[in-house]
């Protein structure tokens, strides 16, 4: 049996730090990646996983419907529209080439299979510098954004909800979730289903697409927003492998 296949854009940041020491001062660079615990709850679960990081996306995110298709669900994750949007070749070249959140929504129609993380660079994100809203992958998505910093930092903490616990794409998911530290806050669409709830907002939203499906999860899946205590929750796996399982069309 073939292993489904799940592409992960995102999850990656440089941190350029100027250290002043008196009268002098120097710089460091450090690379990070966050995607170490939702890429090992998917291979646990018999995913097979393309990881792209930030700068990787920029130049390597699929241009068309056929190089998509060597998934069953793409994920979005703490990354701007921009990276997608534009291409070094048009960015540095005035080179047209293909609007890639609209090849990412077509695929969807056609019958593939997306998820959004939130983060600081996902659904509007901060400062709004995101800019999901109003760009071609909205249209797949079960939720419609805020044209403004969309964030909730719940510093304090704050305990998801389910509401439908019956849904597929987190049946088996039993028990109190962990707290969260913050999100994005969207609308969901009035024919989607909003699955679990932070304070009186979504966290997980699910929809049927044209022949595909589109899921939003606002929050993050690793640190901040995801402190230790949820990503070492013995329920991060499995709602992990159900909302991607239920995303790239497991029982349809």
């Amino acid at each position: 049996m073939t292993r489904k296949s799940v592409l992960i854009a995102g999850e990656s940041w440089t941190v350029h730090s100027i250290h002043q020491k008196g009268f002098d001062s120097f710089t460091t660079t450090e690379y990070a990646e966050g995607v170490q615990w939702l890429r090992q709850a998917l291979e646990d679960g018999g995913w097979q996983v393309s990881y792209q990081p930030a700068h990787v996306a920029a130049t390597d995110f699929p241009s068309t419907v056929e190089e998509l298709n060597a998934y069953d669900c793409v994920i979005i994750s703490d990354v701007g529209a921009n990276t997608f949007l534009l291409h070094p070749e048009t960015f540095t070249k005035s080179v047209p080439r293909p609007d890639r959140l609209a090849v990412l929504r077509d695929w969807v129609r056609g019958g593939g299979g997306v998820i959004m993380v939130g983060g600081y660079l996902t659904f509007q994100g901060i400062d709004a510098k995101a800019r999901y809203a109003g760009s071609a992958i909205e249209d797949a998505l079960p939720v419609t954004m805020h044209p403004y910093d969309d964030r909730a930092e719940r510093p304090a903490g704050v305990t998801p909800a389910v509401r439908l616990p019956e849904h597929p794409a987190i049946r088996g998911v039993t028990g109190t979730w962990p707290d969260l530290l913050g999100y994005n806050v969207v609308r969901p669409r009035p024919e989607a289903d909003v699955v679990v709830t932070v304070d009186a907002d979504p966290l997980v939203v699910a929809w049927d697409h044209g022949r595909g499906r589109g899921l939003a999860f606002t929050s993050d899946c690793g640190p901040h927003w995801a402190p230790p205590t949820f990503v070492d929750w013995d329920g991060y796996a499995p709602l992990w492998q159900q909302m991607v399982s239920w995303t790239a069309g497991e029982g349809r």
